[in-house]
């Protein structure tokens, strides 16, 4: 597959809606490589919330998520198809967060005092500003609260809770049996602070916001990195 050289100008992600992965690969793979850009802006929050909740890093984080697109795309070819590309794509972040934990000989903290969950619950979007100040210090609980989970139950929490997928797709993201994506996700609750049950009036899915501004930084870097080959 020849190199991307360029970015779709203009582009408008909903504009894609209705197009799979599956097709959209299959037109970077012949040719159409600047397509490419679809996948990325499709699945930037979703890797920035798995490769943060591994490394608890911004910066890191979007490290990471260009390694796994740049790796991603390098091996496009390879996607068997067997699998949701979202999930395969998922799974190379993953790969790329603990490797790079590996690496850096970082530990989890595990907090065992903790015996607690959180039931986050929905909110209106129209709200004054006192009350939007109050959500965005309640989110900021949460995400802490998030942050403090050892890693193997901070990924499953995030991935299930946070990103909303199901059962079989984060046991396919994380290679690991559905009971014991279950089992992480009620221990992930259970360790979560009690007074975020009370307190917690934001929605989970609003946590760690990936803004537009970092999502054409990571699209940039990409194809920058493509066109250089690697």
């Amino acid at each position: 597959m020849n190199p991307a050289t360029t970015q779709l100008k203009g582009l408008n992600p909903a504009a894609w809606d209705g197009t799979s992965d599956e097709d959209v690969v299959k037109r970077v793979l012949a040719g159409e490589t600047a397509l490419y850009e679809i996948l990325i802006r499709r699945y930037n929050q979703r890797l920035y919330r798995v490769a943060r909740s591994i490394l608890r890093d911004d910066a890191d984080a979007e490290d990471v998520m260009q390694e796994a697109y740049v790796r991603a795309y390098e091996h496009l070819e390879q996607f068997a198809g067997e699998a949701k590309f979202s999930t395969w794509l998922t799974k190379i972040a993953v790969y790329e967060a603990l490797g790079r934990v590996r690496r850096r000989g970082l530990t989890a903290q595990l907090d065992s005092d903790s015996d607690t969950r959180v039931m986050p619950t929905l909110t209106s979007d129209t709200r004054d500003p006192e009350r939007q100040a109050y959500d965005r210090e309640l989110r900021l609980v949460l995400e802490q609260a998030i942050e403090a989970l050892p890693e193997t139950y901070r990924m499953v929490f995030v991935l299930r809770s946070v990103e909303g997928l199901s059962v079989a797709e984060t046991a396919g993201c994380l290679d690991i049996g559905a009971e014991a994506v279950k089992t992480r996700l009620h221990r992930a609750r259970s360790l979560l602070r009690k007074d975020l049950e009370q307190r917690a009036g934001v929605v989970a899915a609003q946590t760690f916001p990936f803004h537009l501004s970092r999502c054409d930084r990571v699209v940039e870097g990409v194809f920058r990195r493509i066109a250089s080959g690697g």
